[in-house]
């Protein structure tokens, strides 16, 4: 789907990505920096891409004081451009154009709609660049957002023809895209996340120490789910489903790792309350430690309803050795393989049928299936793979 690297004699084939990508100077542009699926994606790929031999800009739309700003290579030239509000549109374009011109990047990587619109914008100041969109989700359910992120997703819609590239994280993604108006053609294609494997790897003394910390027994099974409190990720559903799973077995804890509105969040645990877990449900908020958090469980849970295009919970679990049970959304069936299971969304019965499962076949063959589960993010999802990717598909850019 990529574009084929011209050949350099003489030269490995790793010499050869070097100097290509040598070759052109690359912004990526994203909203912040704090902990979400297309943030660290677009700071992995940022710092991958500096290690191929780029010139690498990051320009940060808000502040860039959020929790992944640490893990921004020193290689990468990093910018915020001042915006204050989802309506500070005027200083977002200003800053923008004057990074731009500063830094004189021939490529502008946007993530998510509100960047895609605004590097369509900065095409117009700068005619020469070579403007590529990211797509993120899939199926979004715009009913359970506001008309500022349904008219983003419109008008996205509307100007998707104007990148010269597309890429989407996930085919689901872009399949969705297409049938909503997104061009169906070769500028429009598929790359899926990167996991840093060497971030996430088993970590029994990293266990042991959160475990403690949420007093968690080695006798006692944890489940967990990772992802900010949204609709999309149908915590209400997971609950009831633990609520469930509870009730058959004794020895069963959950945990939600992750912040959100405050409403949400009230509501959520009103719920888990009435559904009789307040004993066994840990609400630990936003985490820095993943990797650790990661291995403290014995099951990873993704229940989203909706919207999901290449879930990194899913990969990051699986790179750590932790077995997954997940809806059938997004590209959830194209991640896990089969040593994962997949069960319908919105449907708690389900979902604690295959909770209930897969700890019955974790008993069975917990060593092999872990091994499986790393090896396939290994082969299949690991960064240098993204990295090389983005890389030729750049490239390919006319």
């Amino acid at each position: 789907m990529c574009g084929v690297l011209p050949t350099l004699s003489g030269q490995s084939s790793e010499a050869r990505l070097l100097t290509v990508a040598a070759g052109r100077r690359i912004a990526l542009i994203i909203s912040s920096l704090n902990y979400g699926g297309a943030e660290m994606q677009a700071t992995v790929l940022a710092n991958g891409l500096s290690r191929s031999g780029r010139t690498v800009s990051l320009l940060v739309s808000y502040s860039y004081g959020g929790a992944l700003r640490e893990r921004v290579s020193a290689d990468v030239r990093l910018h915020c451009l001042g915006r204050r509000s989802r309506w500070d549109v005027i200083r977002l374009l200003r800053t923008l154009f004057l990074v731009l011109a500063e830094e004189k990047p021939d490529v502008l990587y946007a993530f998510l709609p509100g960047a895609n619109l605004a590097a369509c914008l900065a095409k117009l100041r700068f005619p020469q660049l070579k403007v590529t969109w990211g797509v993120r989700a899939s199926n979004v359910e715009l009913g359970h957002y506001d008309w500022g992120a349904r008219l983003s997703y419109w008008l996205e819609r509307r100007f998707s023809r104007w990148p010269q590239l597309i890429i989407s994280n996930s085919v689901a993604g872009r399949r969705n895209a297409v049938a909503h108006g997104f061009p169906d053609n070769d500028r429009f294609i598929v790359i899926p996340n990167g996991i840093d494997v060497e971030r996430f790897r088993p970590d029994p003394e990293q266990r042991k120490v959160v475990r403690a910390e949420w007093r968690i027994s080695p006798q006692e099974t944890l489940v967990g789910i990772v992802g900010r409190l949204d609709p999309m990720k149908d915590h209400a559903t997971f609950l009831e489903a633990a609520a469930k799973v509870a009730q058959r077995k004794q020895e069963m804890r959950f945990v939600s790792i992750g912040t959100g509105p405050q409403y949400y969040a009230t509501l959520l645990r009103e719920r888990a309350s009435g559904l009789g877990l307040d004993q066994r449900m840990i609400w630990a908020g936003p985490r820095s430690d993943l990797p650790a958090v990661y291995n403290a469980l014995d099951l990873l849970v993704s229940s989203s309803a909706f919207g999901e295009g290449f879930s990194n919970v899913l990969g990051e679990a699986m790179a750590c050795s932790v077995p997954c049970v997940a809806t059938d959304v997004g590209d959830a069936r194209e991640i896990l393989g089969e040593d994962g299971l997949l069960v319908p969304p919105r449907d708690s019965e389900l979902l604690a049928m295959g909770i209930l499962r897969m700890v019955e076949r974790i008993h069975l063959d917990e060593l092999g299936i872990r091994a499986r589960l790393r090896q396939r993010v290994v082969e299949n999802f690991e960064v240098e793979a993204l990295v090389r990717r983005t890389n030729e598909a750049l490239e390919a850019i006319p």
